[in-house]
């Protein structure tokens, strides 16, 4: 098949969705479909060419920064004009959109001039996230604003996929009627069988006998993390030598490091900013004597599947997409958000090596569940069925709709 996907985000912008596309792309491309990724440009200096692939086909688009998130781009309307043409002139089986900017218009656009099908991947829940972007907004406007806009997104492609059962029941709350599949991105296992935390360890002069927790998320307030440094506060009472590895980038990086300094957590916590997905930041997870988690907002949480796979403990909250993950993981301890619960059950992890070995060896097990094998299978049977659900277009018909 020929397969384009959309995105407002990829590469070097570090996130959930930039992970999911690549994912996507890779093993489709794997099982000898033909996959072309159109993309933000990040501009000189940003090392996206560290993340082109050969696998696949990845063009970007000049975009410019956004005032209130300058971590992403928007792309620039001239060239969704410029592309245009060249794109509609291409034959596709499915367009597929990942997010709902001007990659979703593009996407709709082209839908248009080309008669083929769309999807589109709900990867945000964006009513729990545009409240921490624009504060100065009253909240239950955003909260309208962004139900209403998912509504009307929604309704505007052929087939939704959304990452957990969780977040379809938000949808069909929202009064969302198009056809969805719940199908979560998985992860590709063979890239999780490395990783070394001695190595990491000793680079960074952690003690092997030192108890060490171990978070990897984009620093934002909607992912929770001053929730674990409370956390971590707590727990060095009891554990002195407590270290906490937060590996990850984001805008509430300075706020965090304020907040550690505050708790008197100077010597137990570090930041690592974003870590090489192949390399140190597969050490950085074995490091970890526990990977503790608590975002309330993931459609799917990736980070503790990867946890999984690397056979690492996890202690972590249950609440939309990670309830999915870890409903029966036995590699997990689930707490409620709730700070003297959260550590009590990292305590009584730290304490017994016995309750460590145990949920480490059942998380690569847990994990095979997540397994993109099985799970990109069921995509691209969507996609065929989609695409012969409306036929391509006769030739004529199709270039005219193109010249109009």
């Amino acid at each position: 098949m020929n397969i384009l996907m959309l995105s407002d985000v990829y590469f070097p912008r570090v996130n959930g969705v930039s992970t999911s596309i690549r994912t996507f792309a890779q093993s489709l491309a794997r099982m000898g479909h033909s996959v072309t990724v159109v993309a933000p440009d990040y501009g000189p200096g940003s090392g996206q060419e560290q993340h082109d692939s050969d696998e696949f086909e990845l063009i970007r688009l000049a975009s410019r920064v956004i005032f209130f998130d300058p971590e992403d781009r928007l792309i620039r309307a001239p060239e969704l004009r410029r592309i245009m043409p060249a794109l509609a002139a291409r034959h596709w089986d499915v367009i597929h959109v990942h997010t709902p900017f001007r990659a979703h218009r593009m996407g709709v656009r082209l839908a248009e001039l080309t008669g083929r099908p769309t999807v589109e991947t709900y990867h945000t829940y964006f009513e729990e996230y545009i409240g921490h972007y624009l504060p100065w907004a009253p909240a239950p406007l955003l909260r309208f604003v962004a139900r209403r806009l998912s509504r009307m997104l929604c309704h505007g492609v052929d087939h939704l996929i959304v990452p957990s059962e969780q977040m379809a029941e938000v949808l069909r709350r929202y009064g969302v009627t198009t056809a969805a599949t719940v199908l979560p991105t998985g992860i590709d296992l063979s890239e999780f069988a490395r990783g070394d935390g001695t190595r990491f360890r000793i680079a960074h002069d952690i003690a092997a006998d030192r108890p060490t927790l171990v978070t990897v998320s984009r620093l934002a307030v909607e992912k929770n993390i001053a929730f674990l440094l409370q956390t971590a506060r707590r727990l060095v009472a009891e554990f002195p030598r407590l270290m906490f590895i937060i590996a990850g980038e984001g805008p509430d990086a300075p706020r965090l490091k304020r907040l550690a300094h505050e708790y008197g957590l100077d010597a137990n916590v570090r930041f690592f900013g974003n870590l090489d997905r192949r390399t140190t930041l597969l050490d950085a997870y074995r490091a970890g004597d526990a990977f503790v988690f608590a975002s309330p907002t993931e459609t799917q949480g990736l980070v503790l599947i990867e946890a999984m796979a690397l056979g690492v403990p996890i202690v972590s909250t249950a609440v939309m997409g990670t309830a999915t993950v870890l409903r029966d993981a036995r590699s997990a301890l689930i707490s409620d958000e709730d700070v003297d619960a959260f550590a009590g059950h990292v305590a009584r992890l730290l304490r017994s090596p016995e309750l460590r070995a145990q949920l480490s060896q059942a998380g690569p097990q847990d994990a095979r569940a997540w397994s993109t094998e099985g799970l990109m299978t069921q995509v691209v049977a969507l996609y065929q069925r989609l695409a012969q659900e409306r036929p391509l277009p006769r030739r004529g018909a199709q270039a005219a709709a193109q010249q109009g």
